[in-house]
């Protein structure tokens, strides 16, 4: 129903203002008696095999909902109902900031993709903390990053003020230096500032009673020097793992109006890409460490390809918007497939 009738609807309007729409309707809905228990039924698959554990944190199941889609923890109940094993909010700065000016969130309808210089708008992380306090029942990872008018000289303090913040409301954290659309962060994925920020992340953190995983989100554009880096940074600082990866500035192969706009591109074209930076981080480091895959999940087997890339868990966002909710019921119903 979601592919015949509601996308083409949704997708006759600007997408994001389609987004608030949706946040909307769904917030409405649920409201309504019965309706969550509904969506839990049609799209929720239960089963003690799905549940894997991954740095020390227990998932229901391993597919999760990227971070940009609820960066202000405003709907985290809602979409876990439709079957999530975990959400990511953010990526979340220290003071609210509006993002880049409008129009900057476009659909490549040929190229089952998006493009996006979002710009992290958000409404500041103490906000985001407030609405994640009453919350029991979903895992939830904090996507953190800078506000844009921090010079990276000073980005540390950034990351630190939104670490604290979320701490007592999160599972897990990412650190985000791999967005496109926040002037010179991509600058903070060279090796010595990396190492350097992360430390001091995870400096901070060991001094807490549980320290809380920490994991590190990488663009799809690094060489594979810079993927070397990256594994040699992880076993430096002792976080957690890897998400790989975000959206990529590449345009190759793309048939649509909206190829030449500017930001970062998700969705299909990212398929393969991402999935090579999962088989190459896996297999260089032997395995050392987690990694989330995400980048280009439009179906089932796209999940399963990433998990045997050598991720450990998965996340959706311009999949989840084309195919809709059904796709998580499909690829959670494709690993218990995996595992007959």
């Amino acid at each position: 129903m979601y592919k015949l009738l509601i996308r083409p609807l949704l997708f006759w309007f600007d997408p994001e203002k389609v987004h608030h729409f949706t946040f909307s309707c769904i917030r409405f809905l649920s409201r309504i008696q019965g309706f969550s228990r509904v969506v839990q039924m049609i799209y929720t698959v239960e089963d003690k095999r799905l549940e894997t554990e991954v740095f020390g944190l227990k998932f229901k199941n391993p597919v999760g909902l990227a971070a940009g889609f609820d960066k202000d923890a405003k709907l985290y109940n809602e979409l876990a109902q439709f079957g999530f094993g975990f959400i990511e909010i953010g990526t979340l700065t220290p003071k609210p900031q509006e993002g880049n000016p409008k129009k900057r969130l476009f659909r490549l309808r040929a190229d089952s993709a998006i493009i996006n210089r979002m710009g992290f708008n958000n409404g500041g992380v103490q906000a985001a903390a407030d609405r994640l306090r009453p919350n029991k029942n979903v895992l939830i990872g904090g996507n953190i990053g800078k506000n844009k008018n921090t010079p990276n000289e000073q980005a540390a303090s950034d990351y630190e003020i939104c670490f604290d913040a979320l701490y007592d409301v999160v599972d897990y954290f990412v650190v985000n230096v791999s967005s496109p659309n926040t002037p010179n962060l991509r600058a903070l994925q060279d090796k010595e500032p990396l190492t350097q920020l992360l430390q001091i992340l995870q400096d901070k953190n060991n001094t807490k009673p549980k320290p809380k995983p920490i994991l590190l989100k990488i663009a799809p554009d690094l060489t594979n020097d810079q993927l070397l880096d990256i594994i040699d940074i992880v076993k430096i600082t002792k976080i957690a793992g890897v998400i790989a990866t975000n959206t990529t500035l590449s345009r190759e192969g793309l048939q649509s109006e909206h190829q030449s706009e500017a930001g970062g591109l998700s969705g299909k074209p990212l398929t393969q890409r991402a999935t090579e930076v999962i088989r190459f981080l896996s297999e260089k480091s032997n395995k050392a460490f987690p990694i989330i895959g995400v980048g280009g999940i439009h179906t089932a087997q796209d999940a399963i390809e990433k998990l045997q890339a050598g991720a450990s868990l998965v996340q959706l966002y311009t999949g989840f918007i084309y195919e809709g909710p059904a796709l998580i019921k499909a690829i959670n119903k494709a690993i218990l497939e995996q595992k007959r």
